[in-house]
């Protein structure tokens, strides 16, 4: 007597136990992904707001070599008119403080870890993500400002400024 065919099972899809290692993994790469693109999205932020730092910095200077009272008081107004960028890329207007033929305002001056003042002519900075900043650069909500330092020799993130 002939055995009876044997029942095959019918492999149509995925076991319970592969559908869950499969997701765990597409998690982690979704988790180390999302990461690193935070991480360059925040470097690219930085990068943008060094470049018009450095903008802003030239036309100030191109103004005070041609007459250093010619200096605005003001910002705002400056890049209005001049159509240079008024706010950062995290949204939070750009800082500035005239210092030069202004002895009044030294004491408002963004300062280094020696208390000594950055720059001579003006300060010009970013608060940076958080949108938070203290005159001295050692102080934690200043450490993320992206800053002008030494005249505009330095512009970049204040936790890499050495003087």
């Amino acid at each position: 007597m002939p055995f009876p065919p044997k029942i095959r099972r019918m492999n149509s899809g995925f076991t319970l136990i592969e559908l869950v290692v499969c997701m765990l993994i597409l998690g982690i790469l979704g988790v180390l992904g999302g990461t690193r693109m935070r991480a360059h999205v925040e470097q690219s932020k930085e990068s943008e707001t060094a470049a018009d730092l450095q903008l802003i910095s030239d036309k100030l200077k191109a103004i005070a070599t041609e007459n250093p009272d010619a200096l605005p008081d003001d910002l705002g107004s400056f890049t209005a008119k001049a159509g240079l960028p008024m706010v950062d890329p995290w949204g939070h207007p750009y800082q500035y403080l005239r210092l030069y033929d202004r002895p009044g305002n030294e004491n408002d001056a963004r300062k280094d870890h020696n208390f000594h003042p950055i720059n001579t002519d003006f300060d010009l900075y970013s608060m940076g993500p958080d949108g938070k900043s203290n005159k001295p650069l050692t102080s934690g909500p200043s450490r993320d400002d992206i800053i002008r330092a030494n005249d505009g020799a330095f512009i970049g993130k204040a936790s890499t400024y050495d003087p």
